[in-house]
């Protein structure tokens, strides 16, 4: 059994290869059902949105040792007809030395009567001072600000991105790959929202937001990749485009699932131990939008964004007579450019890079210093 770096240093000379733009009509298929099927779940099911966006009233408990408790603050908004649309979690506030932790209660806007009643039942139920019992009103106005300007900086986002790539990469099929893949990541990671109905903050806002540039900088990093392997492609007749395009993901597969991998374990150990340790509250909120984007995000750059790339290059006349160019270099007799045999590369052909290291000379080399003679 072979060792991870030797694993990752055959698929960077082509030893090894996994023939992914091969299967690109099934992957990127697949990445179109779970499109769908987010959209249907987000239309059927749609956001569970928190207390910023739909308003309501929030009380807060700063310290008490019966925060594990969550059934008497259900108990005490039975009292006033707002336990089923109630929400009760843990905070980090409190202090650990003592044991106690701080509890936020969220609930529909209430009367002053009920807020006041609501007040009075928690201190009593929680064993704490009147002063460490704190209300809030929150209006659905603050949330909606929030939501325009998450939407324009989102927009702001996207027009930049397209600009800047197109700029980067000059030619237009590299922006569009890469949006359609921030496309994929964001709305899968929105249907799975839709989905477990977990509560949308502000913060997870932030985490939507975040996903989509670490999505963008892992889909570059193989996008950089194929233009390096694929400079000069013209100018010979061994590989055919889509093999190149093949080559730079194997290439970059290791350093995608590293980089993955070293950003998702603290995000994991936020989500799952953070909430055990210190309560559910605003790191947890932002943590599961980036758990979720960064691992669709990961997968997106290899399988959706770089084989949509080759789709898109198919249009070029160039690239397809380059492609007829190869084909009879091997010994085929493939004429017609929009023949399906023409678009599909041929599975056993051992791609390396195109531009293989040399031996620059021996003036190249160190010098040695002649020693003294005695």
């Amino acid at each position: 059994m072979i060792s991870y770096a030797q694993w990752g240093n055959q698929l960077y000379s082509g030893e090894r290869s996994y023939p992914i733009v091969k299967h690109r009509k099934k992957i990127i298929s697949a990445g179109l059902v779970l499109i769908l099927l987010s959209i249907g779940v987000l239309l059927m099911r749609g956001l569970n949105p928190g207390i910023e966006f739909r308003g309501g009233s929030e009380f807060t408990i700063s310290q008490t040792k019966l925060a594990g408790n969550q059934s008497l603050a259900y108990g005490i908004l039975d009292k006033v007809g707002a336990k089923d649309v109630a929400r009760v979690s843990q905070t980090g506030s409190g202090d650990a030395d003592s044991g106690t932790m701080g509890l936020r209660i969220q609930t529909l806007t209430l009367t002053v009567g009920q807020v006041e009643q609501v007040r009075q039942e928690l201190v009593k139920a929680y064993e704490v001072e009147a002063k460490d019992v704190t209300s809030t009103v929150i209006g659905p106005t603050w949330g909606a600000d929030v939501s325009k300007k998450a939407a324009f900086g989102l927009v702001a986002f996207v027009i930049m991105v397209a600009l800047l790539l197109g700029a980067y990469f000059r030619n237009w099929m590299s922006p569009a790959a890469a949006l359609f893949a921030l496309l994929h990541d964001f709305v899968i990671t929105i249907g799975v929202y839709a989905l477990t109905q977990v509560e949308v903050t502000p913060a997870t806002v932030i985490g939507f937001l975040t996903i989509l540039g670490y999505s963008l900088y892992d889909t570059v990093v193989v996008f950089d990749k194929i233009r390096e392997n694929t400079t000069n492609m013209h100018g010979q007749s061994r590989y055919t485009y889509h093999e190149l395009v093949n080559l730079s993901i194997n290439q970059t597969m290791v350093r995608s699932i590293n980089t993955s991998v070293v950003a998702i374990l603290p995000v994991a150990a936020i989500l799952f131990f953070g909430g055990y340790f210190f309560g559910g509250g605003t790191l947890r909120d932002i943590a599961m939008p980036l758990f979720i984007g960064m691992i669709v995000g990961t997968l997106s750059s290899i399988f959706i964004a770089s084989p949509l790339l080759t789709y898109l290059w198919d249009r070029k006349d160039e690239n397809k007579a380059h492609t007829a160019k190869v084909m009879r270099a091997r010994g085929g007799d493939i004429e017609d450019p929009e023949a399906e045999d023409f678009k599909v590369t041929t599975a056993n052909i051992k791609v390396s890079p195109v531009k293989p290291g040399r031996h620059l000379g021996n003036e190249h080399q160190p010098s040695r210093k002649k020693g003294k003679k005695s």
